[in-house]
């Protein structure tokens, strides 16, 4: 048998994140890919019985106090779509659903609740299924290299998201269309360069400085304009030479962790008897949660030359919609 991490044909970068992930996905014929794990099949089989006994829980234990709760169809379609994207190339879930459910009529206390406790189910749940489908490796003991980024990122981002909040909420000087136009316009700038990356063919040298720096800045981005984190850093997980497909399970599996945090402390309001409106966690989470299953299996199927131009592309059109919403064109 010949040796498969040998072959000069695997597009893996040399010693980067995501080579186990890259050598497996270039060795599978389409039969292969198109085969759902036995692992992942019981996974989905236990987390589905696990999400509708916790979904009855949480409308009959959280809805009385909060205001009740409701599925309404329109909301999980939408949420569904949305994850889908968000689950399959890292970005798009909370810049694109916020603005419609505004629209839809939704108060930004109803809103705020149900993404972030959607993302933790959803950002955990698809982190954990392309690890199944071998779309990344998260490996714990000894932790390896994709574990010790999630870390790197939930840590350094968390530290900028503060940071920049206190800063936000100290000064008071950037108008708030302004600082969303600035992260998109740079959202656009990092997608087209991605592109233009794959289009040339410039070989792939992982840089793990670099993740440093876009670890930061998105915190940053997220403290100042509540959005940015996704695409930043996917992105910028790309651009420092992890595998595409890699680089969308660790942005997922990092948001989950941090939209955890945000959905706990609203927990925690709640129970200490604080006004929480938990009216679209029923709806905004089952959509979400049956895509955070779909998309890691359509990452596993379409290869990765796909990938390589779909999502800076996605982030170039993410950009542009955040910029003319931003600056009211």
């Amino acid at each position: 048998m010949p040796d498969a991490g040998s072959s000069p044909d695997i597009p893996t970068p040399p010693g980067g994140i995501g080579e186990e992930a890259a050598v497996l996905d270039a060795n599978r014929t389409t039969v292969q890919r198109l085969s759902l794990p036995r692992s992942a099949r019981r996974i989905v089989l236990v987390l589905g019985l696990g999400y509708a006994l916790s979904l009855l829980v949480f409308v009959v234990g959280f809805g009385g106090r909060a205001g009740g709760t409701v599925v309404v169809p329109s909301v999980v379609i939408v949420a569904f779509v949305l994850e889908s994207t968000d689950s399959a190339t890292g970005m798009g879930f909370g810049t694109g659903l916020a603005p419609l459910l505004f629209v839809f009529g939704y108060e930004p206390l109803a809103v705020v609740p149900a993404l972030l406790l959607s993302e933790s189910v959803t950002g955990l749940l698809s982190g954990l299924l392309h690890h199944e489908m071998n779309n990344v490796t998260f490996r714990l003991r000894p932790p390896n290299r994709e574990i010790r980024l999630v870390v790197l990122l939930i840590l350094l981002s968390t530290v900028a998201l503060v940071i920049s909040v206190t800063l936000v909420h100290a000064l008071a000087i950037l108008p708030q269309g302004f600082v969303e136009a600035y992260v998109s316009v740079l959202v656009v700038l990092m997608g087209a360069f991605g592109l233009l990356r794959t289009r040339i063919g410039t070989p792939e040298v992982f840089r793990p400085r670099r993740l440093v720096g876009f670890a930061l800045f998105a915190g940053a981005s997220k403290g100042i304009g509540g959005g940015g984190f996704g695409p930043v850093v996917t992105l910028g997980q790309i651009l420092s030479g992890v595998y595409e497909k890699s680089a969308v399970a660790i942005t997922s599996a990092s948001e989950g962790v941090l939209s955890l945090v945000g959905g706990l402390t609203f927990l925690v309001f709640w129970y200490l008897g604080e006004p929480v409106d938990f009216l679209l966690v029923p709806s905004v989470l089952t959509g979400g949660f049956f895509a955070a299953i779909l998309a890691p299996y359509l990452v596993r199927v379409v290869p990765n030359s796909v990938w390589q131009y779909l999502i800076p592309g996605y982030a170039v059109v993410i950009g542009v919609a955040g910029v003319v919403l931003g600056l009211g064109v």
